[in-house]
């Protein structure tokens, strides 16, 4: 896959996460999803596993990877989890989801076919 190509898809990568992390999530998923601070009646790894399912399949699509949404649905829940726990701060749980993309055009690029 030739450089530019990598760089295109991070790009789509990083806009993905942008509209799956603020208006795809909304307030009431950036709430609920805190354990450590539940909504009543809301079970709480339902609603982090909806927004890590989100992120997954954003990531699935623009890759065509059902092994990379799969593993992004277990990264960002596990970097939001740490957020929620206060853990980690909010620059650091962006910087570990771009990470992460960075991780899956890395994969893609030592996986792919040379171009030719």
């Amino acid at each position: 896959m030739a450089c530019y190509e990598l760089l295109q898809l991070f790009a789509l990568l990083i806009v993905g996460h942008a509209l799956a992390d603020y208006p795809l999530q909304g307030e009431f998923l950036a709430r609920a999803k805190n354990r450590f601070a539940p909504v009543s009646g809301v079970p709480w790894y339902q609603a982090l596993g909806a927004h890590a399912l989100i992120h997954g399949g954003v990531v699935g699509v623009i890759t065509g990877s059902l092994l990379l949404g799969v593993l992004e649905f277990a990264a960002h829940a596990l970097i939001d989890d740490l957020k929620c726990a206060r853990r980690i701060g909010f620059n650091l749980d962006q910087a570990l989801h771009v990470g992460c993309k960075l991780l899956w055009v890395a994969v893609i690029a030592l996986t792919a076919a040379p171009s030719v």
